[in-house]
């Protein structure tokens, strides 16, 4: 005879109709226990004559529903997340799975499936993480291997802190944060990811990669902002290494890039609010733990392996990011300003750095020498020891700031390219017409000194401050 297994309410009916029938009982008090209609009675009664204990069993038990998803599919995913995809967090990976795959699950299938192998999404709560990280440890002192403990200990994941949320600013461009982060985000070597994001609306406004935390990261992300949106009311950064480069004992004036950024977002009057809390920068910082779970992954798919490439990608993936996780805009709600010229924006990115003209009536910037011509292309001297400043445009052009007066700079090669005796084409050069700004108030000497004195007596006034408090800690301890 076939093993019938019932549950718990299913064995109680089965005893109940099974006494009814033989002590030929009271129907109305069998439905009162049932909690079930006389005819519904009368309908078990009929089944059990007919199939016996079976006929209590459920229909649908141990059958899968049609809508169950096959264990080679199941197979299938698990072993795309552990091969391809092993740092996406389970929606990202829905979506890759439908989008390179041809694979259409939900996230909450996702989530099953990986969960089932005790596999946890990048973005999971500390509270989860905690979960896991206890059934794991209970799943490790019942082992029956040492292999399956080495398994079970590999999906061991730390847990991690939070950043603290506070609301979002009240307009678009209000409140610019920005930062870099340095990952193994392409190629195998780390590089560093600057970024800006807007505090109102969660939308990155520019990305830019580097080989490392530099002026020329920041001055990459003040461009795409000002050619896309405009001129923002205020940047929140860090006030740590590349914004006052304390890791250099002396720096010079065109390393320095918290008095060069400073400098170029006082003459477009954008504020610079800075903190050397990462948690104050909460909406940038997020912003990075979001992207360090996607970014990487979308660069392989990509096919990116070189800065250039990367940023190209940025380009594109950006838009592709704000279409889906930033809130929309409300333009009426801005408060960028509008842009100035693209020639303005070119001068105004500027590094400057202080020279002197040497015994040759030449420039040394670079490692190359550069002398000073005027609009009509012809060479202007100066005595020897006479102060300068070089401007080295965003575009690469550079300037020279002389007596209150801007020269063009043509660099000197080391060697003609053409002899005058030996080469038959040789054409002597004929001075040519040469662009130069105007001078006004971003290039005067002036200016500029009195903008990196006022920035040497913040940051002496900071070490000061911030030494009198490890002081007082000490006494204190």
């Amino acid at each position: 005879m076939k093993k019938v297994d019932l549950t718990l309410k299913e064995e109680y009916k089965y005893r109940v109709i099974k006494k009814l029938i033989e002590t030929e009982g009271n129907k109305k008090a069998a439905a009162l226990k049932l909690e079930c209609s006389q005819r519904h009675i009368n309908r078990m009664i009929l089944g059990y004559k007919n199939e016996g204990k079976v006929y209590f069993s459920h229909g649908n038990k141990r059958r899968k529903p049609h809508h169950t998803i096959p264990d080679k599919h199941k197979n299938d995913i698990l072993d795309l997340y552990l091969n391809k995809y092993p740092e996406a967090n389970f929606q990202h990976f829905s979506e890759l799975l439908e989008e390179h795959d041809g694979i259409k699950v939900s996230v909450s299938t996702v989530r099953n499936i990986l969960m089932d192998e005790m596999i946890i999404s990048p973005k999971a709560t500390r509270r989860m993480k905690k979960k896991v990280k206890e059934k794991l440890k209970a799943a490790k002192k019942t082992a029956s291997s040492k292999k399956e403990s080495a398994k079970i200990q590999e999906k061991m994941v730390a847990i991690e802190d939070a950043h603290p949320r506070r609301p979002r600013s009240a307009y678009f461009g209000e409140m610019i944060q920005m930062d870099a982060s340095v990952d193994l985000w392409f190629g195998g070597t780390k590089t560093y990811l600057h970024l800006a994001v807007d505090d109102c609306t969660g939308s990155i406004l520019g990305a830019y990669f580097d080989t490392q935390e530099t002026l020329n990261g920041y001055y990459h992300l003040l461009h795409q902002i000002l050619i896309n949106e405009g001129i923002p009311y205020m940047f929140y950064t860090d006030r740590r290494t590349v914004f006052e480069y304390k890791q250099k004992k002396s720096p010079s004036i065109e390393e320095d890039t918290f008095t060069q950024f400073g400098y170029a977002c006082k003459q477009l009057g954008i504020t610079i609010k800075t903190t050397s809390v990462p948690q104050a920068k909460g909406r940038v910082e997020r912003m990075f733990q979001t992207l360090q779970s996607r970014l990487p992954l979308e660069l392989r798919l990509a096919g990116a392996n070189t800065l250039e490439q990367a940023n190209v990608f940025l380009n594109s993936y950006i838009k592709k990011y704000n279409a889906k996780f930033a809130l929309s805009i409300d333009h009426s709600k801005s408060v960028f300003e509008k842009q100035p010229s693209i020639e303005k924006i070119n001068l105004t990115l500027a590094i400057l750095a202080d020279r002197k003209i040497d015994k040759g009536h030449c420039i040394r910037f670079q490692n190359k020498y550069f002398i000073p011509t005027n609009a009509n292309g012809y060479p202007v001297h100066f005595h020897h020891k006479t102060p300068c400043m070089v401007i080295q445009a965003f575009d690469g052009r550079i300037f020279t700031s002389i007596n209150d007066k801007v020269y063009a700079l043509d660099e000197i090669p080391k060697h003609e390219i053409k002899s005058r005796q030996f080469d038959y084409d040789y054409v002597p050069s004929v001075p040519r017409n040469r662009y130069v700004p105007a001078m006004n108030h971003p290039w005067r000497p002036s200016s500029f000194q009195k903008h990196v004195r006022a920035q040497h007596h913040h940051k002496l006034e900071a070490e000061k401050l911030f030494s009198d408090k490890i002081y007082s800690q000490e006494i204190r301890y």
